[in-house]
Order: structure tokens, then C-alpha cells, then sequence
């Protein structure tokens, strides 16, 4: 038993006070806190007052306690965090304007509900875009307020270890060891650190500069690469009807908001050049678009035509994992009873 913002409430041993609040609706501001994540307490911005404790104690680390008494909205908190985030901008630039992350940026909701237009700490950041080849993740050092989510979820998460804090003070960035690139690291390139950033330090290269979230429609769909059956939201630009990105939310299953490289960046076929619209037929050497029954009976002789010739065992047929199960069964039927071939695989066996 414990009263928090003078409303008693009862909770298990071991949950944090951040847990309870949020359970009855109290919000506590956080920017290091990710639930998939232990807690690590670096941000400082949740800060709470306990009764009977020398200091403010942050929410999303401290375990409550029987009798506790928390309140989360005093002056003394509301003044600290307000100057906590004075800090956090105090080397962040202030480029919302032209910021990807501009509308879901967790920094900026801060700043605005705490009314915090400009930091009196503020030094231009000498930082930028920390060049890497890679295709996939842009990592912008100005932006990054070093509250260590990508870090950890790579470590705990992920298990790649490819991040960490290099150097100290206002020199302080995130990176691979040595200053080198992504690609010559353990990276996954699934995308983790992306999906966990409250701020634009950590971007979709794919996603730049086609669209920000309020111009986004977001559809919940199924990814198709194996049989896990992700739970992932496609990003798609109302203006231009483009695919933008993939995203996933924490707290969806089977996944909870995790996705691999193939799942948060292999979309690009979507939209691809040489992606076939229509069927195809290759007439005298030249490829040209027919109708479906054209394709299908073409197919149909020429498949008739080698099972005369060779045999049924000269056709094998491969399954995709982008199909349903009821799909790749009949295509397993159709090899087996009417091809009459045992000759089936499938891209997503392993």
C-alpha cells in the first residue's frame, strides 16, 4: 500500500513507481525509459518527490515500498525538471523546423509542456551526421541526448553490442568503438536503436525526407519474411501514396515492437523500378504485357510440354514466404498431384 498524489493505491513488491503511476494514469515524464529496457535512470526528467527521502528519486528506477508516499506535480519537481531539460538542450540544436522527427519527438513534447523555448546553458553543438556507408541507419550526433536506449537495447535486446558512450562531458557521443562505421561493427542493422530514440539522433536513411508524422497513414499489417508473424505498421505518405517506412509498437504481439533487418528495411521492393505490374511474355526476344489468361496459359503448355518430354520430375516448385499457408498448400498440391512431383521447397524453410 502506498499513496501517490494523495490517491492510495496497492501494487506488487518490485514494481517501480513510474509502473503504478502510469497504471492510474498519473503521467511522469521520461525520455531514457523503454519498458522493454531495465531501468536505467539517465535522464533524470522523471524525477519524483518521496516523503522522508533526502533527494528527488526517479520514478522509472525506484521500487516502491510499503507506506510510501509519492507526489509527482510539486513545485520543487516541476522547477528540477524543467532545469533538467534546460541541460539536455544545452548542445541540442534547435532545428525542429526541418527535423524528420519533428511531431514525434519526445524532447520536444517536453519542451513544450514545460514551456521551454530556449536553454540559457546553450552551446552550438560542433557534432553532425556521423558519416557511415551503411543504406539503412543515420546516426545524427547534435540530436543525441545520450540517454543510452540504443545502447541498451542493442546489449540487452539485440546482444550485438555494437554501441556505446565514447568520451566525456560535451564531447560525449554514441557510436561504435574506435569511431568506426556501422558496417564494420557486430551490427544487425535491425533497426532496434531507431525504434527506441525519443529524438531524431537515430533515423530510417530510407524514411529521409519523405514525409513527417502527421503526414503519415499508418497501416497494421503482418510481416511475410518468415513464419514469426511480426506485427509491424506501414508508413505511408497520404500526399504522395508512397511507402515511407515500417514501424512496430511496443506492447504488440508476438514481437513487441522488436523487428529484424528484413522486417523494418526490406520494403524497397515495393516501389521498385523493376517491380513486374502485370504479367510478361518474351515475344520474338522482347519482353511484352499480356493478360493474366494469356500468362496462365502459356505457363499451363509449357509446363504440359516438359512433363511430356522429361517427365514430372523435371518441375520443381518453390513456395514464398509472402504467400498464406492456404496459398503455398495448394501450390504444394498442385506440384504433388497434378505435376505429380515431390520437387517442392520454400524461401522461409529454415
Amino acid at each position: 500500500k502506498l499513496t501517490i498524489d494523495d490517491r492510495p493505491v496497492e501494487a506488487a513488491p518490485g514494481q517501480t513507481i513510474l509502473e503504478v503511476a502510469s497504471r492510474l494514469g498519473i503521467k511522469i515524464p521520461t525520455l531514457c525509459h523503454d519498458p522493454r529496457l531495465k531501468p536505467f535512470g539517465a535522464c533524470r526528467v522523471c524525477l519524483v518527490e518521496v516523503e522522508k527521502a533526502r533527494t528527488l528519486q526517479t520514478a522509472c528506477s525506484l521500487e516502491i515500498q510499503e507506506g510510501m508516499v509519492v507526489r509527482t506535480n510539486t513545485r520543487k519537481v516541476m522547477d528540477t525538471r524543467r532545469f533538467i531539460l534546460e541541460l539536455i538542450l544545452s548542445d541540442h540544436p534547435l532545428d525542429c523546423m526541418t527535423c524528420d522527427k519533428c511531431g514525434t519527438c519526445t524532447l520536444q513534447d517536453l519542451a513544450y509542456e514545460y514551456g521551454i523555448k530556449e536553454s540559457r546553458f546553450f552551446r552550438h553543438p560542433q557534432r553532425g551526421i556521423a558519416p557511415d556507408p551503411n543504406t539503412m541507419i543515420l546516426r545524427d550526433d547534435s540530436k543525441c541526448i545520450l540517454c543510452g536506449r540504443c545502447v541498451r537495447i542493442c546489449d540487452e535486446v539485440e546482444q550485438a553490442e555494437a554501441l556505446d558512450f565514447i568520451n566525456r562531458g560535451f564531447d560525449t557521443v554514441v557510436g561504435p568503438a574506435y569511431g568506426d562505421t556501422l558496417l564494420g561493427t557486430t551490427c544487425e542493422f535491425c533497426g532496434q536503436c531507431v525504434s527506441t530514440c525519443p529524438v531524431g539522433a537515430l533515423r530510417e536513411k530510407q524514411a529521409e525526407g519523405k514525409g513527417r508524422d502527421w503526414e503519415l497513414k499508418k497501416t497494421q499489417t503482418v510481416c511475410a519474411y518468415c513464419g514469426v508473424g511480426c506485427n509491424l505498421f506501414l508508413n505511408v505518405n497520404t500526399r504522395t501514396g508512397k511507402l515511407v517506412k515500417v514501424t512496430s509498437e511496443v506492447g504488440t504481439v508476438p514481437n513487441n515492437g522488436n523487428l529484424c533487418i528484413k522486417g523494418r528495411f526490406g520494403y524497397d521492393f515495393v516501389h521498385h523500378p523493376d517491380r513486374l505490374a502485370q504479367p510478361m511474355i518474351r515475344k520474338n526476344g522482347r519482353l511484352e504485357e499480356a493478360s493474366w489468361e494469356e500468362a496462365m496459359g502459356l505457363v499451363a503448355s509449357k509446363l504440359l510440354e516438359i512433363k511430356k518430354k522429361h517427365g514430372p520430375q523435371a518441375i520443381a516448385c518453390i513456395g514464398s514466404a509472402r504467400c498464406t499457408n492456404e496459398e503455398n498448400y495448394l501450390m504444394m498440391k498442385f506440384a504433388r498431384a497434378v505435376v505429380g512431383t515431390n520437387s517442392v521447397d520454400m524461401c522461409a524453410r529454415t
